[in-house]
C-alpha cells in the first residue's frame, strides 16, 4: 500500500470512530466533530449564511493555509468523502476511460457552485448540506453506514448467543447494541449514490467538478510552496499524463495545474525514469501551465442564479424565518431539539450533518422532510413517537459543531421548553371510553398532568398543565392508543434563546419547569382514585409493605 492510501485509510477509519464514538457516548482526547471543523467550505457557507465566526473555524482556516503551503493535500490525503470516492472509482470505473479525458470547462463547475452557495448565504439560506464535502460524508456514514453495521452486529450476537450461553459468557448474551432507525434515509443514500456515481464517468468527477471546498483549496493553491516537479529524466512517455486521477498534468509533462493537483503522487510512481519530484519551489522550476480563469460571466450567472433561487426559496418559508408582518404558526411536527436557536438562526447555522441523530440515546431525533421547504430539509425534529427526549440529556447540544442547537448544563437543559402536550380527547381512552388510563401521569417526569374528575366522565381523565410541560414527550410516546396517540407534543411555546439563560427566561413568562419524582394524582378538592385491588395505599406496589 503506498503511502497516500496508508493515510485515507487512516483518515477514514479514525473519522468513523469518531462517529462511532459519538453514537455510543465514547468520550476521548479528539473532539467528535473533528472532521466537521476542517471542511472550508462548511465553515465558509455558514460563517457568511449566519453571519458568525465560531472558534472551531479556525481548524479549517488552518486547512486553508495550509493548502498555500502543501496544495490540495487535504482531497488527497483527508478527507473522507475523496477516500470513498477513490474506493468507489477502483470497482466501478470505466477501463477504456483516460483519467485525463476531461475539458476545462467542467472543472470551472465548482467555481460556479461555490459561488451559487455563496449567493444563497449571503441571503441567509446555507447549501452546506448539500455541497460540503463533511457534512454529506458525514450523514451518508452516521445515518446509513453505521446503523446498518449495527444491525449486523446485533444479527451476528443473536446467531453466537446459543453458543456464548453454554460457555458461561454472559457478557455476550445479554449484550444490547442501540438500533436506530431514521426517517428519509433514501435522500442521503441517493446523493451519495450520485456523487460515487460519477467516477463511472470520470475519476474523481465530484473532486474535479463540483465540489465548493475543492474550489476554495484552489484559490489557495495556485502556487504551492511544495509542488510537483519535472527533472531533465523526462521522456515524455505521457504515463504521468494518463494516469492522474485529478487531470492536474498538461499535455506537456513538464508543465502542472497547481489549482487541481492534490498530491497524491501517481505521476511519480508511474513515472519510468523517476523524473517527477514533489520538492519546495525554486528559482530554477519551470512555470506551470496556463491556469484557466473562470468566465466572469459564467460566474455572474451562478451568482445570480443563486440569489433568485434563493429569494424563491426563502419566500416560502417566511413563515419559518419570521420575516412576514403577521407570523404564522409552525408545522405541528416541527419540534426541534432542546437548545435550538431561534428558527431563523438554527436554519442558518445547521450543517444537516446528521451528527445529533446519531448521538441522541433515545432516537427521537430525525431528519426532517420537505413541509417546510428546502430551509428546513434534513434539520433535526423530536419524534415522541419513536422515543422521548430526556430533560437530563444533552448530547445534541455537545456534539452540535455550530452551536445551532446550544450546549446546556443540566440545570439549563431542565428549562429547554421544546412544546407543549396536546390531548386529542376523540382519541383518549378515559375521555372518549370511560376507561381508567394513568399512563400519561405516571411516565411524565415534569408533574406536568393532572387527573380530574368531570361531571359527564366517569373515569378521572387527564389535562395538561401548559406552563409545566416541557414537551419531552414521554407521554405521547408511552400513550397505549395505537397510530396516532391520544396525547401529542405541538411546537407551541416552545422557549428558544440565541443567548441567556433558559431558567431565568422560563421563569419570567410563567414556567414552572422541575423534574419531580410522582405517582398519580387526583387535584385538590376532587375525589381520590379508586385503588386497585392489593393496593395498600402506602405509594408502594401491591404486595409490599413498609
Amino acid at each position: 500500500m503506498t503511502f497516500q492510501r496508508t493515510i485515507q485509510v487512516i483518515s477514514l477509519m479514525l473519522f468513523f470512530l469518531l462517529l462511532a464514538g459519538a453514537a455510543f457516548r465514547f468520550t476521548g482526547w479528539l473532539p467528535h466533530d473533528l472532521f466537521l471543523r476542517l471542511d472550508p467550505a462548511a465553515a465558509f457557507l455558514t460563517g457568511i449564511s449566519a453571519r458568525i465566526w465560531l472558534g472551531g473555524f479556525f481548524a479549517a482556516l488552518a486547512v486553508l493555509a495550509a493548502t498555500f503551503v502543501l496544495g490540495r493535500f487535504f482531497c488527497g490525503y483527508l478527507c473522507p468523502l475523496g477516500t470513498s470516492i477513490d474506493g468507489a472509482d477502483a470497482c466501478i470505473r470505466n477501463p477504456t476511460h483516460r483519467p485525463g479525458d476531461v475539458s476545462a470547462k467542467w472543472r470551472r463547475i465548482k467555481y460556479g457552485v461555490l459561488v451559487f452557495s455563496t449567493a444563497a448565504a449571503l441571503m441567509g439560506l446555507s447549501l452546506a448540506f448539500l455541497v460540503a464535502p463533511i457534512p454529506v460524508a458525514t450523514r451518508f456514514f452516521a445515518l446509513s453506514i453505521l446503523p446498518l453495521l449495527q444491525q449486523t452486529a446485533d444479527l451476528l450476537l443473536q446467531l453466537v448467543a446459543p453458543l456464548a450461553d453454554g460457555l458461561n459468557l454472559h457478557g455476550l448474551v445479554y449484550l444490547q447494541l442501540p438500533l436506530p432507525r431514521f426517517d428519509r434515509q433514501w435522500l442521503t443514500f441517493i446523493l451519495m449514490l450520485v456523487i460515487l456515481a460519477g467516477g463511472r464517468w470520470m475519476p474523481r468527477f465530484w473532486c474535479r467538478c463540483v465540489c465548493p471546498a475543492g474550489a476554495l483549496m484552489a484559490l489557495c493553491a495556485w502556487r504551492p510552496i511544495i509542488h510537483r516537479r519535472v527533472t531533465d529524466d523526462c521522456i515524455d512517455c505521457g504515463h504521468c499524463t494518463r494516469h492522474c486521477p485529478m487531470n492536474a498534468i498538461g499535455d506537456d509533462p513538464r508543465t502542472t495545474r497547481h489549482r487541481e493537483c492534490i498530491v497524491c503522487q501517481a505521476c511519480r510512481r508511474v513515472c519510468p525514469t523517476h523524473a517527477v519530484v514533489f520538492s519546495a519551489r525554486s528559482r530554477a522550476d519551470a512555470p506551470g501551465s496556463p491556469e484557466f480563469s473562470p468566465y466572469r460571466r459564467g460566474l455572474l450567472l451562478a451568482g445570480a442564479c443563486g440569489f433568485g433561487t434563493t429569494a424563491v426559496t426563502l419566500s416560502g418559508a417566511r413563515h419559518l424565518l419570521g420575516d412576514t408582518g403577521t407570523r404564522r404558526s409552525m408545522p405541528p411536527d416541527l419540534i426541534r431539539p432542546p437548545g435550538a436557536r431561534p428558527e431563523d438562526g438554527f436554519l442558518r447555522r445547521c450543517y444537516r450533518c446528521g451528527a445529533c441523530l446519531e448521538a441522541c440515546p433515545t432516537n427521537t431525533l430525525q431528519p426532517y422532510g420537505m413541509a417546510a421547504g428546502l430551509p428546513g430539509l434534513l434539520t433535526p425534529v423530536v419524534t415522541p413517537q419513536l422515543g422521548p427526549c430526556d430533560p437530563t440529556c444533552n448530547v445534541c447540544g455537545q456534539i452540535c459543531p455550530t452551536q445551532a442547537i446550544r450546549p446546556l448544563s443540566p440545570a439549563e437543559r431542565i428549562w429547554a421548553k421544546v412544546g407543549t402536550a396536546q390531548i386529542l380527547r376523540h382519541k383518549c381512552l378515559a375521555w372518549e371510553l370511560n376507561r381508567k388510563c394513568l399512563v400519561c401521569d405516571e411516565v411524565c417526569p415534569y408533574d406536568a398532568i393532572v387527573l380530574k374528575r368531570v361531571p359527564e366522565v366517569k373515569v378521572p381523565v387527564p389535562f395538561v398543565i401548559e406552563n409545566r410541560c416541557s414537551g419531552c414527550g414521554f407521554c405521547e410516546h408511552h400513550c397505549p392508543v395505537e397510530a396516532l396517540p391520544a396525547i401529542v407534543v405541538e411546537p407551541m411555546e416552545a422557549l428558544r434563546l440565541a443567548d441567556g439563560s433558559y431558567r431565568q427566561k422560563g421563569r419570567s413568562i410563567g414556567l414552572a419547569l422541575e423534574l419531580r419524582r410522582k405517582g398519580s394524582r387526583v387535584e385538590k378538592g376532587q375525589t381520590p382514585l379508586p385503588m386497585n385491588e392489593g393496593d395498600t395505599g402506602s405509594g408502594l406496589p401491591p404486595g409490599f409493605s413498609e
